[in-house]
């Protein structure tokens, strides 16, 4: 799957995401809205409850707002959400 490097830098506030790989056998499978983004965690709202999930142990599929699905490595996008937002990428393809 090809994308611009920029979704790294995209806001996830707010998207709806997928928790498809993981070392935590119980973090796969969860998948609804993020609510909040820190550090090395995403808080992710699953049926009446917050989730958290660790960035680093985890594979994400994110909905981009035209429906598209994209799916990110956690520990690309390890770091606090405005440094990420901010920083420059090198192309690595």
């Amino acid at each position: 799957m090809k994308f611009a490097p920029t979704i790294l830098q995209h806001e996830f506030i707010g998207l709806n995401a997928k928790v498809v790989k993981s070392s935590h056998p119980n973090y796969v499978g969860i998948e609804g809205r993020v609510i909040n983004e820190t550090r090395n965690t995403l808080v992710i709202t699953h049926g009446n409850k917050n989730k958290t999930i660790a960035k680093n142990t985890a594979v994400f599929h994110f909905t981009m707002p035209n429906g598209t699905i994209v799916e990110i490595n956690g520990k690309a996008i390890v770091g606090r959400p405005e440094d990420r937002i901010k920083k420059k990428l090198r192309r690595r393809w």
